[in-house]
């Protein structure tokens, strides 16, 4: 088939400026694209903020996790380019088929055959590898959280073929973050109290690693929101692909959908925020998080009541407006840290 032009093909900064060598490679990793990098990074980074928010600290220590936040912020900011980078390249080797009947995706390296599957291959191993040294300077519940979430990123390309919601899997990979944010910056699995938790209803159980029960109940809330968050980013990004999608077979959440595509949009984001709602109440964030929350809810708002089924270009302007809707949930969560007590 021939492949359509994209909405912004061109536009981006490795069309313009990379060499035309690199060019194949950082298009293999989507780093013209860099919008994913964002949607996979700002979980993570809000799990750090979270857990830093929630840290009871004097003036003397407070300088410490300040450092240490900013040290694991920088390390996640190293492997989120990475690792999605090899996520991307592993995908296309996985979909090269399909890819070469969808429009958008016809040009894609692998699929138009300029980078073979086995360098490809290459690519993804020499990604992980350095990714995996980042992990390494991590605590090890990190670590443990960094390998399971291998699992995630292994089947998430196989998802289409086997659900209708290939959305949900993303949503369970890319905020993955969120739970290793959380546990980096305390060592803590998220989960690590919840048994008893439900179990007695305390509020301030303490867990093995002397959290108190319902911070990890919040980092949990924070990545089901993610969940959420993702599933209607991702179902608005499906609305580009949803005719050639149809043809090749294909499974997606905007298929599934279909003319319901903007109230399914509205349901999730709603979700996305009652649960990071919830995730701010429990971690006894201060006044401030709430504003930044209700910026937040507005933004997705403005999302659901713009999206439109058959238009691809308005799809792709709202779903790279989540990076602006990352950034105002966690800018929400550090001001409600800064803003306790008053």
């Amino acid at each position: 088939m021939t492949s359509a032009p994209l909405p912004d093909a061109g536009s981006n900064w490795v069309d313009r400026h990379a060499p035309e060598p690199l060019k194949p490679w950082l298009k293999l990793g989507r780093f013209d694209r860099p919008v994913g990098i964002w949607l996979l990074l700002l979980p993570g980074w809000q799990g750090i903020a979270l857990a830093w928010a929630s840290a009871a600290a004097g003036p003397a220590e407070a300088d410490v996790l300040l450092r240490h936040a900013v040290t694991l912020a920088v390390l996640f900011a190293l492997g989120a380019c990475l690792m999605r980078a090899a996520g991307c390249a592993f995908n296309d080797i996985v979909d090269r088929k399909i890819d070469r009947q969808v429009a958008r995706t016809a040009s894609r390296p692998v699929a138009s055959g300029r980078i073979s599957a086995s360098h490809a291959g290459i690519f993804v191993v020499v990604c992980s590898f350095i990714s995996l040294q980042i992990l390494l300077a991590m605590n090890w519940t990190t670590v443990m959280l960094g390998i399971g979430s291998l699992g995630l990123v292994a089947a998430y390309p196989f998802m289409k073929r086997i659900t209708w919601w290939p959305q949900a899997w993303l949503g369970l990979t890319f905020n993955w973050g969120a739970l290793m944010g959380f546990a980096a910056f305390t060592s803590a699995f998220p989960w690590a109290g919840m048994p008893a938790f439900w179990r007695t209803g305390d509020l301030v159980l303490q867990t093995h690693a002397g959290l108190p029960g319902h911070l990890t109940l919040a980092a949990l809330l924070l990545y089901l929101g993610g969940v959420f968050w993702t599933l209607g980013y991702d179902t608005v990004y499906a609305l580009q692909d949803i005719e050639d999608d149809a043809m090749v077979g294909v499974k997606s959440s905007a298929r599934r959908l279909g003319d319901k595509v903007p109230r399914g949009v509205a349901v999730f984001y709603a979700l996305a925020v009652a649960c990071a709602a919830a995730a701010g109440g429990l971690a006894r964030l201060g006044p401030l998080f709430w504003i930044g929350l209700a910026g937040y809810a507005l933004h997705l708002l403005w999302q659901a009541r713009r999206v439109r089924t058959g238009d691809s270009a308005l799809a792709l302007r709202l779903f790279k407006s989540n990076r602006d809707a990352g950034f105002i949930l966690l800018s929400a969560i550090i001001l409600g840290a800064v803003s306790w007590p008053f």
